[in-house]
């Protein structure tokens, strides 16, 4: 079974991750972690990943998908594999079902955690940083007890640029699941969208549910 995890920044992606492969037995199969292996290891794959991302590229697909078709050859991969940063755009899409078609294989599922702006907003951009003993706090999940003002020691409480609602959007339109990624594994009729704003354990029931 071949399965791509989609969903936004925030959505709760890992978490859902890590529960779906302990009750299904799937592989987790991050890229950025498959990268940093290859890399660390000083595969021939990962000597040539390492050139693009020193000179601050991005590595080309072929490369990516090579590496991919390696990991999901390994014996822990026998029960099947959930893709996890990957495919990213429609392009990466269609390059990954040609190179598992390829090997007599196939998207089986694409599970879509799906969650509005605003909670995607109030969930990424709620952190709030003490400046004095660097606690950390949220302002919705974990708020201080007196506004502005740190539990702890009393100091002053601050807001990193990259943590305001603003910033939060902006960086959201641009790491969210592009429409037509979407759309692509619905008219292949393997995608499943789940509420992604309920509890963790109805979110989790649901994605196995799909997977059944």
């Amino acid at each position: 079974m071949f399965v791509v995890l989609l969903g936004p920044p925030g959505a709760g992606k890992g978490t859902q991750a890590q529960r779906l492969t302990t009750s299904t037995g799937l592989l987790h199969l991050s890229t950025g972690d498959m990268f940093r292996e290859n890399v660390r290891e000083g595969t021939e794959l990962g000597v040539l990943a390492q050139t693009y991302m020193d000179r601050g590229e991005l590595v080309p697909d072929e490369v990516t998908i090579k590496m991919l078709l390696e990991r999901i050859a390994r014996p822990d991969a026998a029960e099947g594999t959930m893709f996890d940063g990957f495919p990213r755009n429609i392009v990466q899409a269609t390059a990954l079902d040609e190179a598992l078609r390829a090997r007599g294989d196939l998207i089986n599922h694409a599970l879509l955690i799906a969650v509005s702006d605003e909670e995607l907003v109030a969930r990424l951009g709620g952190r709030w940083l003490c400046r004095s003993c660097g606690a950390v706090y949220h302002e919705r999940n974990d708020p201080p007890i007196k506004e502005g003002i740190c539990d702890k020691c009393q100091g002053e409480l601050y807001q990193r640029d990259d943590d305001s609602p603003d910033v939060v959007r902006t960086r959201l339109e641009k790491m969210k699941p592009p429409a037509d990624l979407i759309e692509h594994y619905r008219e292949a009729h393997v995608l499943s969208e789940i509420d992604g704003e309920r509890a963790l354990d109805s979110v989790t029931a649901d994605l196995l549910e799909a997977l059944r």
